[in-house]
């Protein structure tokens, strides 16, 4: 799918209020509980008829998934916004993310099947299930990782300033999925030393991995509601967010 001959700048770049026209509700469950999240279909899909899965930061769903997802959707792709936490367990502050974030990556296996449900409902939209990719955001990041640790039948991942960190019990095994990691070069919340670690674990996992570094940038940098102050650790950097969206179309050129 070549399209990045030409940039397409994203949508969250270039407008601060958005209707999300091209968003449809999809309800779904896991069990007992209720899921709903967000398809956007393209208007001419490529060939390959690509799909993206969109994993939002530890807040849930918010605008900036939603825009990726009607972004993606303009280039071609059908996308997918997951939702991992559930209709009913929208947290209301970060005290109340974090504690749900928290949960899910100590019992990672419960965040790997809500991903792999959305995966389905990314499908029945209408992607190719042998061309599919996922993408995450901060917690989402660390989702999109997971998908790629256990082998997901996807093609490759993107991780957005995300967690990298993995339970030192955990066994490693051999990566068949593409991974792209995009990092705040100055994100706190990512110490050196779980990105050492996650370096060494791609290594010995044989993983066809790519790691790049943006400056400036501290966590959450493609994200505009999170500010411009890079002393609260978690800010916009609107040439990061450029560049790094840029490599993600790059890199769906190479794996679709």
């Amino acid at each position: 799918m070549k399209i990045s001959k030409f940039y397409l700048a994203p949508a969250f770049l270039l407008m601060t209020t958005m209707s999300f026209a091209q968003l449809q509700p999809v309800n779904y469950a896991d069990g007992a509980q209720k899921l709903s999240g967000f398809v956007a279909k393209p208007k001419t899909a490529a060939k390959k008829k690509a799909g993206v899965l969109v994993l939002p930061a530890w807040m849930g769903i918010d605008a900036h998934a939603k825009t990726s997802a009607e972004d993606l959707s303009a280039m071609g792709y059908y996308a997918f916004v997951a939702d991992i936490y559930g209709v009913d367990k929208r947290p209301t502050d970060m005290k109340g993310a974090g504690e749900l974030a928290g949960y899910y990556k100590k019992n990672i296996a419960e965040y790997q099947k809500r991903i792999k449900l959305a995966l389905e409902q990314l499908i029945k939209a209408g992607a190719d299930p042998a061309n599919i990719a996922v993408i995450g955001y901060c917690f989402g990041g660390t989702g999109a990782v997971e998908a790629a640790r256990e082998n997901f039948p996807v093609k490759g991942i993107v991780s957005f300033h995300g967690g990298l960190s993995k339970d030192s019990t955990r066994a490693v095994s051999a990566i068949k999925p593409k991974l792209l990691i995009l990092h705040g070069a100055d994100d706190n919340y990512v110490p050196a030393k779980e990105v050492a670690a996650f370096q060494n674990e791609m290594r010995k996992a044989n993983a066809d991995w790519e790691m790049n570094y943006y400056a400036n940038s501290v966590h959450s940098f493609t994200d505009p509601a999170a500010g411009t102050d890079n002393s609260k650790g978690a800010a916009y950097n609107e040439k990061a967010a450029k560049r790094s969206w840029k490599a993600m179309q790059d890199f769906f050129d190479e794996i679709f």
